[in-house]
């Protein structure tokens, strides 16, 4: 959404609290031996208490507050009260939600426990091309022009882009202009981000797979070619400098 007024800021510098607090509390209750429906359903009681709904359930009718994703899933994992959590399993958890009219998102991957399965150096990519990519816009920035950043610190750390996964625009609804934020260059792409615009911005590595596909549930997705991916998004505000990064309560880089 464009901001407008300060009341707008205000709007989704709350909603995005709300959800990077959320983000940060769940990664810190995930624990081995618990469901991903437990957790999930601790997420879904921080949004109560903040008087904020969750977007996928509110929007999709998805079957969580959350999307849960572990080891080969890729993203939009159904919280389930038959997936246990075990050490060293790496975990994906995205949270967005809406207050007050406004809507934000966020997510982050991270590995439970001890990195037995040497998970850390896909999860520190993803984490550091999210940081490099969005220290690198501002208003007048080509889309495509970032997409090409994350898909070469990708190659140079050894890992792939998910190509059919995105980031988007966010503000008065879940997905808004621009919709498709993606993870390489698409030279036709003249857009360019805009100044005063709210936008979430997301990195899919992976470590074989280049495009991710919906299992039978309807929800979950997976990499064509197997392997692991991992994802970071922050909502942000474009301005004429470094953006403002809205949803900063889920300490990503601290």
């Amino acid at each position: 959404m464009s901001i407008t007024t300060e009341s707008e800021l205000l709007g989704m510098k709350k909603v995005s609290e709300v959800v990077g607090t959320t983000l940060k509390l769940m990664k810190e209750y995930a624990k081995i031996g618990m469901s991903t429906k437990e957790l999930d359903a601790y997420g879904g009681e921080i949004l109560k208490r903040y008087g904020a709904k969750s977007a996928p359930y509110e929007t999709y009718g998805f079957p969580g507050y959350a999307c849960i994703s572990v080891n080969k899933e890729a993203a939009h994992g159904i919280p389930s009260k038959n997936k246990i959590l075990k050490e060293g399993d790496l975990i994906n958890i995205d949270v967005s939600a809406e207050l007050n009219g406004f809507w934000s998102d966020n997510g982050g991957s991270f590995v439970l426990g001890e990195d037995i399965h040497n998970h850390q150096p896909l999860v520190d990519a993803s984490k550091n091309i999210l940081h490099k990519a969005i220290t690198n816009i501002k208003g007048g920035v080509k889309i495509a022009d970032i997409g090409h950043l994350i898909e070469s610190e990708a190659k140079k750390s050894g890992f792939k882009v998910i190509k059919n996964l995105a980031g988007h625009g966010v503000g008065r609804s879940l997905h808004e202009e621009p919709e498709n934020i993606l993870n390489y260059r698409v030279r036709t792409n003249r857009e360019r981000f805009k100044k005063n615009t709210t936008v979430a911005i997301e990195t899919f590595i992976s470590t074989k797979s280049t495009i991710a596909v919906e299992l039978n549930d309807g929800w979950t997705l997976v990499g064509n070619k197997g392997g692991y991916v991992t994802q970071h998004e922050q909502t942000i505000l474009i301005t004429d400098n470094t953006p403002i990064i809205l949803t900063e309560s889920n300490g990503m880089w601290n």
